[in-house]
């Protein structure tokens, strides 16, 4: 899951690299949940009955195909090609971009990402369903959500670490072997986002090989099945006995049938509707998390990147692995991990209004206040000012620089620089004679240092913390919501009510997210490249609009998801049986697998005590 995270850092950069909008790039991240929802059907309902392993070992390859088809562009789309001699772009320069027809149909290579992509999902919806049901079938039904929680943290850490090696990767050029005067904090550095996906492949296709080779089932692991039948959520009618039969679910004939046993437990389409409230937040974040980071604070791709690892690895990992702990250590079931759920929503919810509060963006001259210093209509760019008429600058070379002012510029031309002087202290160019930039100290004009001026926004901290709380709940109900959904259905129908829960979450949710999220983001731009007359990715956002549209959304999603754990929690109805009660009168763990008959009188015990 590591190449999660990856994509999720590379966003940017993908942008940056091949001309793509938000809401392309949204697209791209959804293409992992197309596929999943295309194949979730046909992989539960057969793979629950066949050779499981078998079924993981493919999808692990499948998914290793994904990554080496998603870096295919680098090697087919030629050099990355910039301008980067140090007195393009200052004043007197006078120098005029080349329009290349070319250029726009680097965009269409969306297409190659979309299909890695949705190899990506094929070969991951064998690991989220059936994955989890053969460590639910092998365990005791009580260790089952520490095991689950585990192999879900596991998910978690692996995109958290594509987050850190990605950001990581970022500072290293796109084209190694050539030597660049670009540094990660311009605004056309596009860093090395590929090499993690041929990592990914390669060490894919390595852990594919055990996965192939494990039994179908582990030895000792008939026993568990009667605990967990006790466990599960009882209908009103006759259903339980259809589902009894040991031949249901085989043939395709069964499939209505298993489809409309499932559309009649409301405790499991209400789980998956609060699902899929959660979904769309998880993945629109981790989509554009990097991104409101960078934008909010003045911060390069990079280190956007790593400091949205950094939130997610203790944050996303630990709540996932404590919230089965807590199901573990205080023994809920039922309708007690549903009230669970419902409390880490309620909580997520209030720490979400953190974003009624947002950084200031840097002021950019031209973009968002005058060159005088006054603010500038929302939407209204004036870079022409009296100070830099005569140096015929070019909209096409952005490349911000920061003043001694204080004011961030769109380029050492629009600041009116003459001159490149002698790096600084940080290594960064330094921009003498700049008209634009007043000399605070004594007559002449000021000078302006290459990059984003450094955001000094106070609320910084204050943000980090409640984004991270909201990363906490919103995965500490995770395990527990699934663990619910494992308990509302008949032993039988686990993996298959998983694969229709992994729809529907997708389809309301994953899916439509990113999407809908990036066009929304798209909203907020001030700024947008300008590639000889045609639209490109956007160069600065409005950072108290990007707050308010992730408030909005966050607090609308997580009152649905409070209102569907409610609902469920109102409408789950106990089974008469208890696992507590029922594991004392189970035959041993040894002997469970040499007489098959205990089992299946204990079976018929349970099934007469749910009929009387």
């Amino acid at each position: 899951m590591t190449v999660n995270g990856f994509i999720n850092t590379v966003i940017t950069s993908i942008e940056r690299r091949y001309d793509l909008h938000s809401y392309q790039s949204g697209l791209i991240a959804s293409s992992y949940d197309m596929a999943a929802c295309l194949c979730l059907t046909f992989v539960s309902y057969f793979g629950g009955h066949g050779h499981k392993p078998r079924w993981l070992g493919w999808g692990v390859l499948v998914m290793g195909a994904g990554s080496l088809i998603f870096a295919l562009p680098h090697f087919t789309a030629g050099r990355y090609e910039v301008q980067v001699d140090e007195v393009v772009g200052t004043c007197g320069a006078n120098r005029s971009s080349t329009c290349r027809d070319g250029a726009s149909s680097l965009s269409s290579y969306r297409l190659v990402f979309m299909l890695g992509q949705f190899l990506h999902g094929m070969g991951a919806t064998p690991l989220y369903t059936l994955g989890v049901t053969y460590l639910d079938e092998n365990v005791k039904s009580s260790y089952s959500p520490v095991y689950i929680a585990t192999f879900y943290t596991a998910a978690i850490l692996g995109p958290a670490a594509g987050y850190l090696v990605g950001g990581a990767l970022l500072n290293i050029y796109t084209d190694i072997s050539q030597q660049t005067e670009l540094t990660t904090e311009s605004p056309l550095w596009v860093g090395a986002w590929w090499v993690g996906f041929l990592g990914a492949g390669a060490a894919a296709f390595l852990i594919a090989i055990p996965i192939l080779g494990y039994p179908r089932q582990l030895p000792g692991s008939q026993r568990y099945v009667v605990m967990r039948a006790s466990e599960t959520y009882q209908l009103k009618d006759s259903s339980h006995e259809v589902t009894s039969n040991p031949d249901f679910g085989k043939t395709i004939r069964d499939l209505p049938l298993s489809i409309w046993l499932l559309l009649k437990n409301p405790t499991f389409i209400l789980l998956c509707l609060a699902g899929a409230t959660e979904a769309t937040l998880i993945a629109s974040m981790s989509t554009f998390g990097p991104k409101f980071l960078e934008s909010q604070f003045s911060l390069s791709a990079s280190e956007a990147a790593t400091l949205f690892g950094y939130l997610v690895v203790p944050a996303g990992g630990g709540g996932t692995f404590l919230g089965g702990f807590f199901v573990n250590k205080f023994k809920l079931r039922g309708s007690s991990i549903i009230k669970f759920c419902l409390l880490c929503t309620l909580i997520s919810l209030l720490a979400f209004f953190i974003f009624l509060m947002h950084c200031p963006g840097v002021p950019m001259a031209g973009v968002t206040t005058g060159y005088n210093g006054s603010l500038l209509p929302e939407g209204h760019l004036e870079l022409m000012a009296a100070c830099n008429l005569h140096c015929s600058c070019q909209p096409e070379h952005y490349s911000p620089v920061c003043g001694s002012d204080g004011l961030m510029y769109y380029s050492p031309c629009y600041a009116g620089c003459l001159e490149v002087a002698m790096p600084g202290p940080g290594g960064q160019k330094v921009y003498r004679d700049c008209s634009c930039v007043p000399q605070n100290f004594s007559s002449g004009f000021g000078h302006a240092t290459a990059g984003k001026c450094t955001s000094t926004c106070q609320r910084k901290p204050l943000l980090l913390v409640f984004i991270f709380v909201v990363i906490v709940f919103t995965f500490l109900s995770s395990i527990p919501a699934l663990t619910a959904t494992l308990r509302c259905v008949c032993d039988q129908q686990r993996s298959f009510a998983l694969g229709i829960q992994w729809i529907v979450v997708r389809t309301l949710g994953s899916i439509p997210g990113p999407i809908a999220f990036g066009w929304v983001i798209d909203k907020a731009c001030l700024l947008w490249q300008d590639q000889c007359g045609q639209q490109g990715s956007c160069f600065v956002y409005q950072n108290s609009a990007m707050s308010w549209y992730l408030l909005l959304a966050g607090v609308g999603y997580k009152i649905l998801g409070s209102i569907f754990f409610a609902i469920a929690c109102f409408l789950y109805k106990s089974p008469l049986g208890s696992s507590d009660g029922l594991e004392a009168s189970l035959p041993s763990q040894s002997s469970a697998s040499d007489n098959p008959s205990d089992l299946q009188e204990a079976a018929s015990a349970l099934r007469i005590q749910s009929n009387i």
